[in-house]
This record gives C-alpha cells, structure tokens and sequence, in this order.
C-alpha cells in the first residue's frame, strides 16, 4: 500500500515538473507515508504546505491510514460499509496504484471482514512463530536428499518430538 501512495506522489512531482512548476513534493515521501502522531516538525510544515496544492495523491485517503481507521472500527458491518465506501471511491479514482490496492482489498474482502468475527482474539503471532521455525528447519535441513527426511524433521522441530536413535543424522 505504501508504494502505490509513493508511486502516485513520484508520478505527481514528475507531471509537476514537465509542467513547468515548482517542486512542491520534493522531498514529501515521508510525509505521506509516516503517521501523522511520528511526523517531525519540519515534515508537518511541509506537508501542510502540499496540501494547499490538493495534489491527487491527497484526494484518497493514504493506504496506511485506511487500515488504521479500518481496524478502529468496533462492529463487522461498520467495518464493511468504510471498506466499500473507500474500494468504490478508489475504483473511481484516476490513480492506477489506488485502483490496484482497491481490486486487491475486493478480492480479500472476505477474508478481511473476519477480522471482526474473530473479536480481536486471534493473533497472527503463533503463524508467524510457527512459519519462522519451518524455515528455521529447513535451512538446517539442507544436506537431507529426500522429500521424506526433510518432511520428518519439519515434523521434529514444530512437534518437538523425540528423535529415534537410529537415525545418522540429528534434527537439531
């Protein structure tokens, strides 16, 4: 999401340019994509004097922001309403990056609205946790030769089971 918002500034300042202006977006990268609360000062100067210019970019809603207003939100059909609302003003929009992020947050759409089924309960830590030690494994399991050896010790490291003795090589 963060490059579609710097690829539409990028292609803004290089209109800007042909056209002769002044380089307003000039150095403004980071203040379209940080939070507004870790903004500097010299960066929030900036970016209030951009948007006296309305530059496309500042039309949509950057992408960080809408998934923090997103995940504010408390009830699923809440939360479904500003997803569409904001997929249907992107699609409208002339910016392709914007477009892209929109055809790709309608095609998870689903997926997205389970957040609020699940009540905030569910991290995603354990996954992650869980993926880390796969590829923990299998960079260890680098001399193994067959599907099978490399398969029995995935099944050793995330099941931390015992290691038959038999076994010339060590899982660990």
């Amino acid at each position: 999401m963060n490059k579609a918002v710097d690829d539409v500034r990028a292609s803004e300042a290089r209109q800007l340019r042909r056209d002769g202006y002044e380089p307003i977006l000039k150095h403004t990268r980071w203040c379209f994509l940080k939070r507004p609360e870790n903004l500097t000062d010299t960066q929030h100067d900036k970016l209030t004097d951009v948007l006296r210019y309305k530059p496309a970019q500042c039309t949509r809603l950057p992408a960080q922001r809408v998934a923090r207003r997103l995940l504010a939100v408390r009830q699923r059909p809440l939360g479904q309403l500003f997803l569409d609302k904001w997929c249907t003003r992107a699609l409208r929009s002339r910016l392709e990056p914007m477009k892209k992020i929109a055809r790709t947050l309608r095609s998870h759409h689903d997926l997205i609205l389970n957040w609020f089924i699940a009540k905030r309960e569910i991290s995603s830590g354990a996954v992650e946790g869980m993926n880390t030690n796969a590829k923990l494994a299998i960079r260890k399991a680098r001399g193994f030769r067959t599907y099978e050896a490399l398969e029995t010790a995935l099944y050793h490291q995330l099941g931390h089971l015992p290691e038959p003795a038999f076994l010339t090589h060590r899982f660990c």
